[in-house]
């Protein structure tokens, strides 16, 4: 069975809400389908794939799948409670849509962990049920071989719109970019007038990684994070990132990109994802399989080191691009 699927959580998950017409259910749940297709209602054990925007009803952004550049997957489990978000999931067929609120002192009520930081009566998750492989309990090798098939499929799609997105971002943004023979994409913003690093030294750098979409998924700026709303006040003081450079203690445009640096510089890095998290994406996180990203750079100290042995080559498997800093 395909591994690193999008398990979806009420702290995960939340959508964009819809004034007015709702359905009331058990718990506090309102639920509004906006469309609904002909066709068999999701069952328990189906596999699903979901475009989801995640609220709450102050509006605050939780989860928003476009952002990310694809669906959330998951098999469907049995309802908690009666009026949980599966329990209206399963009302829905292939090609509905739908605003779903729950209520979160219900669901507290039912035995639901309340998320932290989040105020307000309810999680409004407005979903869109993009697929539906239905579960087959006489033939199980069938309902897995389908699912495959699927990743399959999807991972196809992503792959053929990895370079379209990469292209959408520069001609977006009017960079100038470089395009080194690994595929990476270097715009130099700041040259800088120090020392340029070699294999094997520590570099002190500042970074703000993003998707094409323009989604911040992480960053050493304490002001960037409170902006792009990640911010972790367990994580303070915000600082750079320390790490001996070209040793694969990060995806290896990472690494190439600042080995092409000065100290003092700053850059921006458009990976593909060959150099990144290649075809699989990074398991458990927001990045999925053909993501290239965009690194923001500040190289603010370089520390020569005693020499290393040479970086991997770029076909190696990436590692984790904070691999070596303590969040």
């Amino acid at each position: 069975m395909k591994k690193g699927l999008l398990i979806m959580s009420m702290a995960a998950l939340g959508f964009a809400a819809c004034q007015g017409g709702f359905e009331k259910g058990p718990a506090g749940l309102e639920y509004k389908i906006h469309t609904h297709a002909a066709g068999d209602s999701i069952k328990e054990g189906d596999f699903i794939s979901l475009n989801i925007i995640a609220k709450t009803d102050a509006d605050s952004v939780l989860y928003n799948s476009y952002e990310m550049g694809r669906a959330s997957q998951t098999f469907v489990p049995k309802p908690m409670y009666d009026g949980d978000l599966f329990y209206a999931i399963m009302k829905l067929s292939k090609g509905d849509s739908a605003t779903i609120k729950i209520d979160i002192d219900s669901a507290e009520k039912k035995g639901q962990p309340r998320p932290q930081g989040i105020k307000g009566k309810y999680i409004i998750y407005t979903l869109k049920v993009e697929d539906i492989i239905k579960k087959d309990t006489s033939n199980e090798q069938a309902f897995e071989q389908k699912i495959q098939e699927f990743f399959k499929t999807e991972g196809e799609k992503l792959q053929k719109s990895e370079d379209p997105k990469i292209e959408k971002y520069i001609s977006s943004n009017k960079l100038e970019a470089k395009k080194l023979p690994s595929g990476l994409q270097i715009v130099t913003e700041k040259e800088g007038t120090g020392i340029q690093p070699k294999v094997g030294d520590t570099v002190k750098v500042h970074y703000t990684g993003k998707l094409t979409s323009g989604k911040v998924f992480d960053t050493s700026v304490a002001e960037t994070a409170k902006k792009s709303g990640i911010y972790n006040p367990g994580r303070e003081p915000y600082s750079t990132l320390d790490l001996a450079i070209g040793q694969g203690n990060v995806i290896p445009g990472f690494d190439e990109g600042v080995l092409t640096m000065k100290k003092g510089g700053k850059s921006i890095f458009i990976i593909p994802s060959k150099l990144a998290y290649g075809e699989h994406g990074m398991q458990g996180g927001m990045i999925g399989p053909y993501t290239p990203l965009v690194f923001e750079i500040e190289l603010v100290d370089v520390i020569p080191g005693k020499g290393a042995a040479a970086p991997a080559p770029a076909a190696a498997a990436p590692a984790d691009p904070h691999a070596g800093h303590n969040h």
